[in-house]
């Protein structure tokens, strides 16, 4: 898989950046209803070049899915400028990857992108023509697909000649990754909760908060005595989203705040916590179940730890290996 470098950048611009598309034109004349687009070179990283209409292409697909979305055109400005920078180092990083792979001689068959693609269809329950259906609905025909398909396989190819096949993991690493994060791998309990809640009303003075926590307490007598948890909820809970019996459903102890934690703690199964004081008012739990799921031991997440360490040390590798090719490259962007 190719670095994150590649594959993240695309979604970040996408989903998390905001910017408007200037297209650089020149009016023809006075009153003139057509515009010529005016290309150049952008950029210069050794032997190739990056031009004015291949950054555009490259912005072209976010330019209708960020032009309604409100910003002043100030904003928008800057956003641009910042956005075609990050770009346009990413067009020249790909010039510099490329220039790397044929110095490697690095090729890709057609059956290795057959290949791509058939595993793609499977991953996504694609047939042929969904694929194509989908491509088109991102303005893209199967033979410009394929095209991309190559040109990601081929930089994976050059990632693993230059980083991945230089990188161990040692067995230590896996277990010191495992002691120094115990709390992921940990078993984790989770209760399955009823509650009855009477609110307190706004500002409410000491002598208002006395009088619901005295409702309270009887309602707990009540439970004591053997009185239905469910009835009880359904009788007094004043809790708008809760019905059937007062049911919350399943919570991590780590969802709960620190009062109804320290209340569940010692309690099983069919037991229920004093009288508690909460953000809404006044609140009984009682526990339905509890579920206990087992921790993981070191052999069977060993191979999960390998693979997460794996991929953040190609990323900072990558990273390195992508900034000394550049200090040793001739790289001239155009202002």
């Amino acid at each position: 898989m190719i670095s994150k470098y590649f594959i993240g950048i695309a979604r970040h611009f996408a989903f998390n950046v905001v910017f408007l598309f200037a297209v650089v034109c020149f009016t023809i004349g006075v009153g003139a209803e057509a515009a010529e687009l005016v290309d150049r070179i952008v950029a210069v990283v050794n032997d190739d070049i990056v031009s004015l209409f291949e950054l555009n292409q490259t912005l072209k697909p976010y330019a209708e899915r960020i032009k309604g979305l409100g910003y002043s055109l100030d904003e928008e400005q800057k956003m641009l400028f910042k956005v075609r920078s990050d770009l346009l180092d990413q067009l020249i990083d790909q010039k510099l990857t490329d220039q790397e792979i044929k110095r490697y001689k690095i090729s890709v068959s057609e059956e290795e992108i057959n290949t791509s693609i058939e595993r793609i269809k499977e991953s996504s329950y694609l047939t042929d023509e969904q694929l194509r259906k989908a491509l088109a609905g991102q303005g893209l025909t199967m033979e410009e697909y394929r095209e991309r398909l190559k040109e990601q396989i081929l930089r994976t190819k050059l990632v693993n000649r230059e980083i991945k096949s230089k990188i161990v993991i040692a067995k230590e690493d896996i277990r010191s990754y495992y002691e120094s994060n115990r709390d992921q791998y940990l078993g984790e309990k989770k209760y399955h909760l009823r509650s009855i809640l009477m609110k307190v009303p706004p500002f409410a003075d000491d002598a208002e908060k006395r009088a619901v926590f005295k409702k309270m307490a009887s309602i707990l007598e009540e439970l004591k005595a053997g009185a239905p948890f469910e009835k009880m909820a359904d009788e007094y809970s004043e809790a708008s989203s809760i019905t059937d019996g007062g049911d919350l459903g399943l919570f991590g102890i780590g969802d709960l705040s620190p009062p109804v934690r320290k209340a569940l703690k010692d309690l099983k199964a069919g037991e229920f916590t004093p009288v508690i004081e909460t953000d809404q008012g006044f609140q009984l739990f009682y526990v339905e179940e509890i579920l206990e799921t087992p921790g993981k031991s070191l052999e069977e997440v060993s191979s999960e730890i390998e693979q997460k360490l794996y991929n953040e040390i190609v990323d900072e590798k990558y990273r390195s290996w992508l900034e000394n090719l550049r200090k040793q490259s001739h790289i001239k962007i155009m202002k």
